[in-house]
């Protein structure tokens, strides 16, 4: 089985990359800038005339939410222009397309668990790019699967677990909000649920379907980054502030929890609290 990965180097594709050491059965081709630009389409092409695969995972994406606000124009490139250009060399390699979005095309008004067909409300430029590229992938694919994902983090990259570690560790108090609900992903899960995707094969008689995935459970941010410095043994004081005590550019939604019931079901996954795979994560960072 050849399988190729976009945005390797972000944090899923890192962990993509430490699971293929395990799976050397199957044939992975890790690409990121350095080897394949997504947003050309002629390099695409060639690409595609040079390599085989039968699936195509894309962890690339403009994911700096604030600074979209600020380039819109990039944020569509690399998140609604280059998935065009992938669903199209999927189609023409006979391949299916796994593309990796977000909780965040809700509009996050909402009480209860986001199934995938409730209506979509993005609030801000990334969101709006991110559900345009689900837009792209329903069609424009032959085969497809859509997997939403919330609160990505791991020990690879820039993300708030590793950021609340540092500044734990260099100050006595810290700020954070306790409006915005969701669940903490642990990106090394993520992967493994999507590789659980790729060996079953299943495919529902939907040309494109869509799946969410996070850890189960349910916090705030201020209640994650307690957690970590609880579980860390950091005596840093974390204090609760509303949204409106910590502006930014991008609107984030308020809640996000995201229903795992149909990927739970369609591919019997067994999905870890947050709080247990978080706890994996530090002793991860710890051992290196």
């Amino acid at each position: 089985m050849n399988i190729l990965v976009t945005g390797a180097n972000g944090q899923l594709g890192m962990e993509l990359q430490e699971l293929a050491k395990k799976n050397s059965n199957w044939n992975f081709l890790f690409t990121d800038i350095h080897n394949l630009d997504i947003t050309n389409r002629q390099a695409l092409i060639d690409f595609t005339n040079e390599n085989d695969f039968d699936f195509l995972i894309n962890c690339a994406a403009y994911t700096a939410v604030d600074k979209a606000e600020e380039e819109p124009d990039k944020a569509r490139l690399l998140n609604i222009t280059a998935v065009e250009f992938l669903a199209e060399i999927c189609n023409l390699k006979n391949a299916t397309f796994i593309h990796i979005s977000t909780d965040y095309v809700f509009g996050g008004q909402g009480y209860k668990p986001y199934i995938e067909t409730d209506i979509t409300a993005p609030k801000s430029v990334y969101a709006i790019t991110k559900l345009g590229a689900e837009e792209a992938v329903k069609n424009s694919s032959k085969s497809g699967i859509i997997v939403r994902t919330s609160w990505l983090y791991s020990t690879y990259g820039h993300n708030f677990l590793k950021t609340m570690l540092r500044l734990g560790k260099e100050r006595d108090a810290l700020k954070v909000v306790f409006d915005q609900i969701g669940t903490p992903t642990y990106a090394t899960d993520l992967a493994e649920a999507i590789l659980n995707i790729v060996v079953t094969g299943k495919q529902s008689n939907n040309p494109v379907e869509i799946y969410h995935y996070s850890n189960e459970g349910v916090c705030s941010w201020y209640d994650f980054a307690l957690a970590i410095m609880e579980e860390s043994g950091l005596n840093c004081k974390v204090m609760p502030i509303t949204t409106a005590e910590y502006p930014l550019p991008a609107e984030r939604p308020f809640y996000s929890v995201l229903d795992k019931s149909l990927i739970k079901k369609h591919f019997d996954l067994k999905i870890p609290h947050w709080r247990e795979s978080m706890k994996l994560c530090l002793q991860k960072l710890n051992e290196r």
